[in-house]
Protein backbone atom coordinates (compact mmCIF):
# COMPACT_ATOMS: atom_id res chain seq x y z
CA UNK A 1 0.00 0.00 0.00
CA UNK A 2 1.22 3.50 -0.80
CA UNK A 3 1.79 5.71 2.22
CA UNK A 4 2.97 9.32 2.30
CA UNK A 5 3.83 11.88 4.95
CA UNK A 6 3.06 15.38 3.69
CA UNK A 7 4.66 18.30 5.51
CA UNK A 8 3.47 21.88 4.98
CA UNK A 9 4.73 25.01 6.71
CA UNK A 10 4.06 28.73 6.60
CA UNK A 11 7.07 30.63 7.90
CA UNK A 12 7.76 34.33 8.28
CA UNK A 13 11.39 35.25 7.62
CA UNK A 14 12.73 38.79 8.27
CA UNK A 15 15.49 40.52 6.30
CA UNK A 16 17.75 37.72 5.02
CA UNK A 17 19.38 36.21 1.97
CA UNK A 18 18.84 32.51 2.61
CA UNK A 19 19.72 31.35 -0.89
CA UNK A 20 21.66 33.40 -3.45
CA UNK A 21 21.87 33.23 -7.22
CA UNK A 22 25.07 33.57 -9.26
CA UNK A 23 25.04 37.37 -8.74
CA UNK A 24 24.49 37.21 -5.00
CA UNK A 25 20.82 38.20 -5.17
CA UNK A 26 18.05 36.28 -3.42
CA UNK A 27 16.60 33.69 -5.79
CA UNK A 28 13.20 34.44 -7.27
CA UNK A 29 10.37 32.74 -9.12
CA UNK A 30 7.37 34.10 -10.98
CA UNK A 31 4.14 32.43 -9.89
CA UNK A 32 0.59 33.70 -10.33
CA UNK A 33 2.06 36.45 -12.53
CA UNK A 34 3.85 37.89 -9.51
CA UNK A 35 7.52 37.82 -8.57
CA UNK A 36 8.26 35.85 -5.40
CA UNK A 37 11.37 35.25 -3.34
CA UNK A 38 12.45 31.60 -3.57
CA UNK A 39 14.68 29.27 -1.55
CA UNK A 40 15.81 26.23 -3.53
CA UNK A 41 15.04 22.74 -2.34
CA UNK A 42 18.75 21.86 -2.50
CA UNK A 43 19.58 24.63 -0.04
CA UNK A 44 17.00 23.52 2.52
CA UNK A 45 17.64 19.78 1.96
CA UNK A 46 21.31 20.17 2.80
CA UNK A 47 20.70 21.63 6.24
CA UNK A 48 17.92 19.08 6.89
CA UNK A 49 20.26 16.23 5.88
CA UNK A 50 22.98 17.42 8.22
CA UNK A 51 20.47 17.58 11.06
CA UNK A 52 19.22 14.05 10.40
CA UNK A 53 22.79 12.73 10.24
CA UNK A 54 23.64 14.46 13.50
CA UNK A 55 20.60 12.91 15.19
CA UNK A 56 21.37 9.41 13.97
CA UNK A 57 25.14 9.59 14.40
CA UNK A 58 25.94 8.38 10.90
CA UNK A 59 27.34 11.08 8.68
CA UNK A 60 27.53 10.77 4.93
CA UNK A 61 29.64 12.80 2.52
CA UNK A 62 28.61 14.04 -0.91
CA UNK A 63 32.02 14.68 -2.42
CA UNK A 64 34.44 14.41 -5.32
CA UNK A 65 37.43 14.41 -2.97
CA UNK A 66 37.76 10.74 -2.01
CA UNK A 67 41.09 10.32 -3.90
CA UNK A 68 42.40 13.52 -2.31
CA UNK A 69 41.43 12.39 1.20
CA UNK A 70 43.09 9.01 0.59
CA UNK A 71 46.26 10.74 -0.62
CA UNK A 72 46.35 13.05 2.39
CA UNK A 73 45.81 10.22 4.87
CA UNK A 74 48.50 8.02 3.31
CA UNK A 75 50.96 10.91 3.16
CA UNK A 76 50.42 11.48 6.87
CA UNK A 77 51.35 7.83 7.40
CA UNK A 78 54.66 8.36 5.64
CA UNK A 79 53.83 7.21 2.11
CA UNK A 80 55.67 9.00 -0.71
CA UNK A 81 53.48 11.73 -2.21
CA UNK A 82 53.43 10.15 -5.68
CA UNK A 83 52.48 6.70 -4.37
CA UNK A 84 49.77 8.14 -2.12
CA UNK A 85 48.30 10.05 -5.05
CA UNK A 86 48.36 6.90 -7.20
CA UNK A 87 46.53 4.96 -4.48
CA UNK A 88 43.80 7.60 -4.38
CA UNK A 89 43.21 7.41 -8.13
CA UNK A 90 43.11 3.60 -7.90
CA UNK A 91 40.09 3.80 -5.58
CA UNK A 92 38.17 5.40 -8.44
CA UNK A 93 39.73 3.22 -11.15
CA UNK A 94 38.77 0.02 -9.33
CA UNK A 95 35.04 0.81 -9.07
CA UNK A 96 32.59 -0.12 -11.85
CA UNK A 97 33.22 -1.83 -15.18
CA UNK A 98 35.26 1.07 -16.57
CA UNK A 99 36.15 2.78 -13.32
CA UNK A 100 35.18 6.22 -12.13
CA UNK A 101 37.28 8.88 -13.81
CA UNK A 102 39.56 11.28 -11.97
CA UNK A 103 40.62 14.75 -13.04
CA UNK A 104 44.03 16.42 -12.87
CA UNK A 105 43.29 17.99 -9.51
CA UNK A 106 42.55 14.55 -8.07
CA UNK A 107 38.77 14.95 -7.94
CA UNK A 108 36.51 12.18 -9.16
CA UNK A 109 34.64 13.07 -12.34
CA UNK A 110 31.30 12.61 -10.53
CA UNK A 111 29.99 13.32 -7.06
CA UNK A 112 30.05 10.32 -4.75
CA UNK A 113 27.68 9.97 -1.79
CA UNK A 114 28.96 7.54 0.81
CA UNK A 115 29.23 7.07 4.57
CA UNK A 116 32.13 9.02 6.04
CA UNK A 117 33.12 5.89 7.95
CA UNK A 118 33.87 4.20 4.60
CA UNK A 119 36.98 6.35 4.14
CA UNK A 120 38.89 4.39 6.79
CA UNK A 121 37.96 1.12 5.07
CA UNK A 122 39.12 2.41 1.68
CA UNK A 123 42.35 3.51 3.31
CA UNK A 124 42.85 0.01 4.76
CA UNK A 125 42.40 -1.54 1.31
CA UNK A 126 45.14 0.70 -0.11
CA UNK A 127 47.51 -0.22 2.70
CA UNK A 128 46.74 -3.91 2.22
CA UNK A 129 47.66 -3.67 -1.48
CA UNK A 130 50.68 -1.37 -1.19
CA UNK A 131 52.99 -3.85 -2.94
CA UNK A 132 50.81 -3.96 -6.07
CA UNK A 133 50.54 -0.18 -6.07
CA UNK A 134 54.33 0.24 -5.84
CA UNK A 135 54.95 -2.26 -8.65
CA UNK A 136 52.60 -0.41 -11.02
CA UNK A 137 53.50 3.14 -10.09
CA UNK A 138 54.53 5.16 -13.13
CA UNK A 139 52.93 2.90 -15.76
CA UNK A 140 51.09 4.81 -18.48
CA UNK A 141 47.96 2.63 -18.31
CA UNK A 142 48.03 0.68 -15.05
CA UNK A 143 45.25 -1.86 -14.50
CA UNK A 144 42.76 -1.64 -11.68
CA UNK A 145 44.76 -2.93 -8.73
CA UNK A 146 42.32 -2.89 -5.82
CA UNK A 147 39.57 -5.49 -5.25
CA UNK A 148 36.55 -4.09 -7.07
CA UNK A 149 33.99 -5.96 -4.97
CA UNK A 150 35.27 -4.46 -1.71
CA UNK A 151 35.65 -0.93 -3.09
CA UNK A 152 32.20 -1.03 -4.70
CA UNK A 153 30.58 -2.39 -1.54
CA UNK A 154 31.84 0.63 0.40
CA UNK A 155 30.85 3.15 -2.28
CA UNK A 156 27.38 1.58 -2.59
CA UNK A 157 26.73 1.39 1.14
CA UNK A 158 23.76 3.36 2.47
CA UNK A 159 23.10 5.48 5.50
CA UNK A 160 19.69 6.66 6.67
CA UNK A 161 20.12 9.99 4.89
CA UNK A 162 21.06 8.23 1.64
CA UNK A 163 17.98 6.00 1.99
CA UNK A 164 15.90 9.11 2.64
CA UNK A 165 17.25 11.49 0.00
CA UNK A 166 18.58 9.09 -2.63
CA UNK A 167 21.79 8.77 -4.60
CA UNK A 168 22.52 8.98 -8.32
CA UNK A 169 25.69 7.18 -9.45
CA UNK A 170 25.20 5.74 -12.92
CA UNK A 171 28.89 4.81 -13.20
CA UNK A 172 28.49 2.14 -10.52
CA UNK A 173 25.75 -0.46 -11.19
CA UNK A 174 23.54 -0.99 -8.17
CA UNK A 175 24.64 2.21 -6.44
CA UNK A 176 21.59 4.27 -7.38
CA UNK A 177 19.07 4.78 -4.58
CA UNK A 178 15.60 6.15 -5.28
CA UNK A 179 15.11 8.77 -2.60
CA UNK A 180 11.99 8.53 -0.46
CA UNK A 181 11.80 12.28 0.27
CA UNK A 182 10.80 15.05 -2.10
CA UNK A 183 11.34 18.68 -1.12
CA UNK A 184 9.78 21.61 -2.95
CA UNK A 185 11.29 25.04 -3.51
CA UNK A 186 10.01 27.42 -0.86
CA UNK A 187 8.46 30.64 -2.12
CA UNK A 188 6.79 33.69 -0.63
CA UNK A 189 3.02 33.57 -0.41
CA UNK A 190 2.88 37.16 -1.63
CA UNK A 191 4.60 39.29 -4.24
CA UNK A 192 8.11 40.17 -3.13
CA UNK A 193 11.33 41.37 -4.70
CA UNK A 194 14.94 41.69 -3.54
CA UNK A 195 15.96 44.94 -1.87
CA UNK A 196 19.39 46.55 -1.95
CA UNK A 197 21.41 47.40 1.12
CA UNK A 198 24.20 49.99 0.96
CA UNK A 199 26.60 49.35 3.83
CA UNK A 200 29.94 50.59 5.11
CA UNK A 201 32.59 49.23 7.46
CA UNK A 202 34.48 51.66 9.64
CA UNK A 203 38.27 51.49 9.92
CA UNK A 204 38.86 51.66 13.68
CA UNK A 205 42.34 53.15 13.27
CA UNK A 206 41.41 56.13 11.15
CA UNK A 207 42.45 59.47 12.57
CA UNK A 208 39.90 61.68 14.29
CA UNK A 209 39.80 63.99 11.28
CA UNK A 210 39.10 61.14 8.86
CA UNK A 211 35.39 60.65 8.27
CA UNK A 212 35.52 58.06 5.50
CA UNK A 213 34.92 54.33 5.83
CA UNK A 214 37.36 51.50 5.40
CA UNK A 215 35.00 49.62 3.08
CA UNK A 216 31.69 50.22 1.33
CA UNK A 217 29.56 47.99 -0.83
CA UNK A 218 26.00 46.94 -1.61
CA UNK A 219 24.27 43.63 -1.00
CA UNK A 220 20.74 42.35 -1.46
CA UNK A 221 18.27 40.82 0.92
CA UNK A 222 14.57 40.03 1.13
CA UNK A 223 11.84 39.42 3.67
CA UNK A 224 8.55 37.57 3.47
CA UNK A 225 6.25 34.75 4.46
CA UNK A 226 7.24 31.47 2.83
CA UNK A 227 5.21 28.41 1.95
CA UNK A 228 7.27 25.24 2.34
CA UNK A 229 6.38 21.68 1.36
CA UNK A 230 7.96 18.23 1.45
CA UNK A 231 6.66 14.69 1.24
CA UNK A 232 8.13 11.31 2.15
CA UNK A 233 7.08 8.07 0.47
CA UNK A 234 7.01 5.87 3.56
CA UNK A 235 6.72 2.66 1.54
CA UNK A 236 9.87 3.57 -0.40
CA UNK A 237 11.67 4.48 2.81
CA UNK A 238 10.76 1.10 4.31
CA UNK A 239 12.08 -0.61 1.18
CA UNK A 240 15.36 1.31 1.41
CA UNK A 241 15.62 0.38 5.11
CA UNK A 242 14.91 -3.32 4.47
CA UNK A 243 11.46 -3.14 6.08
CA UNK A 244 12.68 -1.91 9.48
CA UNK A 245 9.68 0.06 10.83
CA UNK A 246 11.50 1.21 13.97
CA UNK A 247 14.30 2.69 11.87
CA UNK A 248 11.77 4.23 9.47
CA UNK A 249 9.94 5.92 12.34
CA UNK A 250 13.21 7.30 13.71
CA UNK A 251 14.26 8.63 10.30
CA UNK A 252 10.82 10.11 9.60
CA UNK A 253 10.68 11.80 12.98
CA UNK A 254 14.12 13.32 12.52
CA UNK A 255 13.32 14.49 8.99
CA UNK A 256 10.03 16.08 10.11
CA UNK A 257 11.70 17.85 13.03
CA UNK A 258 14.49 19.29 10.92
CA UNK A 259 12.09 20.24 8.13
CA UNK A 260 10.29 22.44 10.65
CA UNK A 261 13.23 23.63 12.75
CA UNK A 262 16.06 24.12 10.23
CA UNK A 263 17.01 27.20 8.26
CA UNK A 264 19.62 27.64 5.48
CA UNK A 265 22.70 29.29 6.94
CA UNK A 266 23.63 31.78 4.21
CA UNK A 267 24.43 35.30 5.53
CA UNK A 268 23.35 34.24 9.03
CA UNK A 269 25.97 36.37 10.80
CA UNK A 270 24.69 39.57 9.21
CA UNK A 271 20.94 38.80 9.32
CA UNK A 272 20.24 36.23 12.11
CA UNK A 273 16.80 35.32 10.66
CA UNK A 274 16.18 32.48 13.14
CA UNK A 275 12.41 32.02 12.99
CA UNK A 276 10.27 28.87 13.08
CA UNK A 277 7.05 28.22 11.14
CA UNK A 278 3.93 30.13 12.16
CA UNK A 279 1.88 27.13 11.05
CA UNK A 280 2.77 23.47 10.48
CA UNK A 281 0.31 21.09 8.81
CA UNK A 282 1.06 17.37 8.50
CA UNK A 283 -1.00 14.74 6.72
CA UNK A 284 -0.72 10.99 6.16
CA UNK A 285 -2.05 10.03 2.74
CA UNK A 286 -2.53 6.59 1.19
CA UNK A 287 -3.13 7.42 -2.48
CA UNK A 288 -0.73 10.20 -3.46
CA UNK A 289 0.93 13.26 -1.91
CA UNK A 290 -0.85 16.62 -2.15
CA UNK A 291 0.92 19.97 -2.09
CA UNK A 292 -1.03 23.04 -1.02
CA UNK A 293 1.12 25.44 -3.08
CA UNK A 294 -1.87 26.40 -5.22
CA UNK A 295 -3.29 28.19 -2.17
CA UNK A 296 -0.89 31.01 -3.06
CA UNK A 297 -1.16 31.09 -6.85
CA UNK A 298 -3.16 34.24 -6.20
CA UNK A 299 -0.68 36.26 -4.12
CA UNK A 300 -1.75 37.00 -0.57
CA UNK A 301 -2.53 40.70 -0.26
CA UNK A 302 -1.18 42.97 2.45
CA UNK A 303 -3.57 43.95 5.22
CA UNK A 304 -3.28 45.59 8.61
CA UNK A 305 -2.42 42.14 9.93
CA UNK A 306 0.48 41.71 7.49
CA UNK A 307 0.97 38.59 5.39
CA UNK A 308 1.41 35.81 7.96
CA UNK A 309 -2.17 35.59 9.22
CA UNK A 310 -3.56 35.98 5.71
CA UNK A 311 -1.27 33.16 4.56
CA UNK A 312 -2.52 30.83 7.29
CA UNK A 313 -6.07 31.66 6.28
CA UNK A 314 -5.35 31.02 2.58
CA UNK A 315 -3.74 27.65 3.38
CA UNK A 316 -6.71 26.52 5.45
CA UNK A 317 -9.13 27.71 2.76
CA UNK A 318 -7.34 25.73 0.06
CA UNK A 319 -7.17 22.67 2.32
CA UNK A 320 -10.93 22.92 2.74
CA UNK A 321 -11.33 22.89 -1.04
CA UNK A 322 -9.02 19.87 -1.36
CA UNK A 323 -10.95 18.05 1.36
CA UNK A 324 -14.15 18.60 -0.61
CA UNK A 325 -12.62 17.65 -3.96
CA UNK A 326 -11.09 14.44 -2.58
CA UNK A 327 -14.07 13.58 -0.43
CA UNK A 328 -11.82 13.48 2.63
CA UNK A 329 -10.62 10.06 1.46
CA UNK A 330 -7.19 8.43 1.48
CA UNK A 331 -6.08 10.54 4.47
CA UNK A 332 -6.07 8.61 7.74
CA UNK A 333 -4.53 11.52 9.61
CA UNK A 334 -4.08 15.25 9.40
CA UNK A 335 -3.34 17.85 12.03
CA UNK A 336 -1.65 21.17 12.68
CA UNK A 337 0.02 23.41 15.21
CA UNK A 338 0.16 27.18 14.98
CA UNK A 339 0.93 30.42 16.75
CA UNK A 340 -1.79 32.19 18.70
CA UNK A 341 -4.09 34.31 16.56
CA UNK A 342 -3.72 37.84 17.89
CA UNK A 343 -6.42 39.41 15.70
CA UNK A 344 -9.26 41.13 17.58
CA UNK A 345 -12.07 38.77 18.57
CA UNK A 346 -14.59 40.92 16.73
CA UNK A 347 -12.74 40.75 13.42
CA UNK A 348 -14.80 40.46 10.28
CA UNK A 349 -12.23 38.01 8.91
CA UNK A 350 -12.17 35.02 11.30
CA UNK A 351 -9.35 32.52 11.07
CA UNK A 352 -10.81 29.02 10.81
CA UNK A 353 -8.16 26.28 10.76
CA UNK A 354 -10.53 23.33 11.26
CA UNK A 355 -9.96 22.13 7.65
CA UNK A 356 -6.42 21.27 8.81
CA UNK A 357 -7.62 18.58 11.21
CA UNK A 358 -6.81 18.26 14.89
CA UNK A 359 -4.82 21.00 16.60
CA UNK A 360 -1.71 20.00 18.55
CA UNK A 361 0.17 22.05 21.11
CA UNK A 362 3.69 21.65 19.72
CA UNK A 363 5.58 20.56 16.62
CA UNK A 364 6.69 17.44 18.49
CA UNK A 365 3.14 16.44 19.51
CA UNK A 366 2.09 16.88 15.89
CA UNK A 367 4.98 14.78 14.56
CA UNK A 368 4.34 11.99 17.07
CA UNK A 369 0.64 11.88 16.17
CA UNK A 370 1.46 11.64 12.45
CA UNK A 371 3.98 8.86 13.05
CA UNK A 372 1.54 6.95 15.25
CA UNK A 373 -0.94 7.04 12.38
CA UNK A 374 1.62 6.01 9.75
CA UNK A 375 3.59 3.37 11.66
CA UNK A 376 1.49 2.25 14.64
CA UNK A 377 3.44 -0.98 15.11
CA UNK A 378 6.63 1.01 15.76
CA UNK A 379 5.02 3.51 18.13
CA UNK A 380 6.98 4.29 21.28
CA UNK A 381 9.93 2.15 20.21
CA UNK A 382 11.92 4.65 18.15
Amino acid sequence: MSLYLDLNAVQSVPAANLNRDDLGSPKTVRYGNASRIRVSSQSWKRVIRHGVEQDLGEKAARTRQVPIKIRQALTCQGWPEELAEFAGTQIAASAGKKGIGTEKEGHTSVLLFLPESGLEELLAICIEHRDALEQNLGKKKPPALLPADRVEEILKRRTASISLLGRMLAELPGANVDGAAQVAHAFTTHASEPQRDYFTAVDDWLGEADTGSGHLDTSEFSAGVFYRYATVNIADLLTNLDGDEKAARTVLGSFAEHFLMSLPQAKKNSTAPHTVPDLAYLAIRTQRPLSLAAAFETPVRHSNDGFARASRKALAGHASDLNRLTGDRHRPFHGYTTVTDTAPAATDDPLDLTPLGTEHASFYDLIDAALDAALPAAGGQA
